[in-house]
């Protein structure tokens, strides 16, 4: 399967709008953001459980990176609520459930085999540092090499300067309305800016964003970005 595999182009998606497609294992949906593969892929997707899935123990070939989005997600490591960022990085396995049901925005294989960091922070409980201009706010979530992860809160009203993106940008809104030169975006809305990219965003109502730069097409380690 291909969808949006060409990264050089932008792509803007409204994922409440998409329709959910069975996975192989009963209870549990998908939401295809982008993919190049079959079952074993590389993809962005919205997952969603049906409480009392689970899925079979897996080995992540490509790593594996979730935030959750609703209700809770849960694996052999404990349970991970809502606001929950997860990294399980090349090699790793797991068993992964749900009883109440969840829905997660999950990446697969799309991690650098060097990024051995296994992580699960609660962004309920982060800490935000100030941004780069007034009414902007931080959480830095994860960086290796090119690549940083972070969520960004966005003051109604706040005005970020016209920027580029030389290693491209993904974005997920989580609350509120984002905006750009080229459109209005509101929670659920899924952005990929492809390298070399640039925009002038803003929010007049406030947001709160899952931002990803520096991946596309692939992460580079830190040996060859010095």
């Amino acid at each position: 399967m291909e969808l949006h595999v060409d990264r050089t182009q932008r792509v803007a998606l409204d994922t409440n709008a998409l329709a959910w497609t069975p996975s192989p294992l009963p209870g549990v949906e998908r939401r295809m953001l982008e993919r190049l593969g079959g079952e074993v892929a590389r993809a962005t997707s919205i997952v969603r459980y049906a409480p009392g899935s689970r899925f079979d123990r897996h080995t992540h070939g490509g790593g594996e990176e979730i935030l959750v989005l609703e209700g809770t997600f849960s694996d052999e490591q404990g349970d991970h609520p809502a606001g929950t960022y997860l990294r399980n990085p090349v090699g790793s396995s797991h068993a992964p459930f749900s009883r109440a049901g969840c829905t997660l925005l999950v990446k697969l294989h799309q991690m650098h085999p060097a990024d051995q960091q296994q992580l699960a922070i609660d962004t309920t409980r982060g800490t935000w540092v100030p941004g780069l201009v007034p009414g902007l706010s931080v959480m830095p979530l994860h960086a290796f090499g090119s690549e940083h992860v972070a969520l960004v809160r966005w003051a109604p009203g706040t005005v970020f300067q016209p920027h580029g993106h030389p290693g491209g940008e993904e974005i997920l809104v989580l609350e509120g309305v984002f905006q750009d030169d080229q459109g209005t975006y509101p929670a659920g809305s899924w952005l990929r800016n492809p390298p070399g990219s640039a925009h002038r965003p803003w929010s007049e109502a406030g947001c709160t964003i899952w931002v990803k730069t520096g991946h596309l097409p692939d992460t580079l380690p830190a040996v060859l970005i010095r």
